[in-house]
């Protein structure tokens, strides 16, 4: 069980990932999610990783505290990033 203030240090993403760009890059809101450029192959969880490490990256977090929780074979990703709340997601992105 987790307490209140985990809780609100934890938020969701929807992530719109194009692999195999020509770099990593975060390119802006878009629809509702953001959109997410990644270098790597979308094979055996590559570009989920990419992803993941490169928002971790901007965030300032450690690559364990962003994770892929639906979506793991789509574009279309929904992300779970501990150690930031919602609001201030917003802000940073």
């Amino acid at each position: 069980m987790t307490s209140e203030a985990e809780s609100n240090q934890r938020s969701e993403l929807n992530v719109r990932v194009i692999p195999n760009a020509s770099r990593d890059e975060i390119i802006g809101w878009h629809a509702g999610a953001l959109k997410v450029k990644v270098a790597t192959q979308p094979e055996l969880g590559k570009a989920n990783k990419a992803v993941c490490a490169l928002l971790a990256k901007h965030l300032r977090l450690p690559k364990r505290a962003v994770t892929v929780v639906r979506g793991g074979t789509t574009q279309m990703k929904q992300l779970e990033i501990i150690g930031v709340n919602s609001e201030a997601l917003k802000r940073i992105l």
